[in-house]
């Protein structure tokens, strides 16, 4: 799953459990009945977790582009310079 697709997961799961939450108060609400409340928002959170837990093919629409182990040799790893370290000032009392 590519950070986009991980984006969309998270924005997905957010809006089914508030959507099946209001459903759930509503069926219950107009039914009067606590067990069928709380099946259909049990029914909600199995809905979206099969949305949102598997890796669909729809959360990798922008993989990562990775350098192949040839190109690697031909860029160095940055070396950190001598004014990028930070030292902590002593505290004065």
């Amino acid at each position: 799953m590519d950070w986009q697709g991980q984006k969309l997961a998270e924005q997905l799961m957010q809006i089914l459990l508030l959507a099946f939450a209001v459903v759930a108060f509503i069926t219950g609400y107009f039914t009067a009945s606590f067990q069928l409340m709380i099946l259909t928002y049990f029914g909600g959170v199995i809905l979206t977790t099969l949305v949102t837990v598997p890796n669909w093919p729809f959360y990798n629409r922008h993989p990562l582009k990775w350098l192949d182990s040839s190109e690697v040799e031909k860029h160095p790893k940055p070396q950190p310079s001598a004014n990028s370290t930070s030292k902590k000032k002593p505290v004065k009392k």
